[in-house]
């Protein structure tokens, strides 16, 4: 970048030129000049940035990456329990019942229900639609 600069006539309200006053003295700028030039070059970096997490401050994006890094740990360990569960109930269910062929073959329905419930599976619902087909049967 050259040394040399452009004159720009730039207009402000009273409170931001405060503003400005106030933040040169804290921030060991040599001048109003390059303050301004800083601070227009730091809001068109963000305006250009296509991700603006890059300007949050590193303290706040440790933070956040802790904390999802956590949730992650929740999820992984919830989603694992519960595939211990599953595998359970089903060593549980073939142990103790005899299948035939097309009720081992039922993963595509399994898939569709979980699909059309968005994962919302209940052994409730399954025990009333057994019972209710009983009824129907013994008619």
């Amino acid at each position: 970048m050259s040394n040399e600069k452009e004159r720009l006539s730039l207009r402000v309200s009273p409170a931001i030129s405060y503003r400005l006053h106030t933040a040169y003295r804290k921030s060991g700028c040599r001048s109003m000049n390059e303050l301004a030039e800083k601070a227009i070059g730091f809001y068109l970096d963000y305006l250009e940035a296509d991700n603006a997490g890059d300007f949050l401050p590193t303290a706040l994006k440790s933070y956040v990456d802790g904390r999802l890094g956590k949730l992650e740990g929740r999820l992984s360990s919830l989603s694992f329990r519960q595939s211990v569960e599953a595998d359970m109930m089903a060593g549980i269910l073939a142990d103790g019942l005899r299948f035939s062929e097309e009720g081992l073959r039922r993963r595509a329905e399994s898939v569709n229900n979980v699909k059309r419930t968005n994962g919302r599976i209940s052994l409730e619902k399954y025990a009333w639609e057994g019972w209710k087909d009983e009824d129907e049967w013994q008619d």
